[in-house]
């Protein structure tokens, strides 16, 4: 099969080859093991091998993540990174809280008469106020409270 794409495509594919690449396999790289997805990679490769054919560096992959001047200059890719890491951050710790908050909330008995509509609701009430309290206060009321 051929696909037909411009430049700039050819670009906004290897942009987002590289972001898959990276959500499939930076939490794998630096373990013991290798515990990376080698097909993610190979097909970025692939990708990446093709920027010649449109007028690109031939290590091109490596402007996605580096820009000449580290000091001043954000590549879109860092810039992609990081929005998602944010927003993910905040998702993900409300999520976690709430969720503490709810099975502290409520017994296990009650838990297990609640039918899904009402454990849904109640779990999401938890949830709310923790993305409430984060939104207004970030992480600044947050610490360990021993028992």
């Amino acid at each position: 099969m051929k696909i037909n794409i411009t430049k700039k495509q050819y670009e906004s594919l290897a942009k987002a080859v590289y972001l898959g690449n990276w959500m499939a396999n930076a939490v794998r790289t630096g373990r013991p093991g290798d515990l990376r997805l080698p097909e993610y990679e190979e097909i970025a490769d692939y990708i990446y091998s093709l920027a010649p054919q449109f007028g690109l560096p031939e290590h091109f992959e490596s402007e996605l993540e580096f820009s000449d001047d580290e000091m001043t200059e954000t590549t879109e890719v860092s810039r992609l990174h990081e929005e998602y890491d944010e927003v993910s951050f905040w998702d993900e710790l409300s999520s976690r809280l709430g969720e503490k908050d709810f099975f502290l909330k409520y017994s296990e008995d009650v838990i297990e008469k609640m039918d899904n509509g009402e454990h849904f609701i109640k779990m999401q009430e938890c949830i709310i106020e923790w993305e409430n309290e984060l939104e207004k206060n970030g992480i600044e009321r947050l610490g360990v409270v021993e028992k």
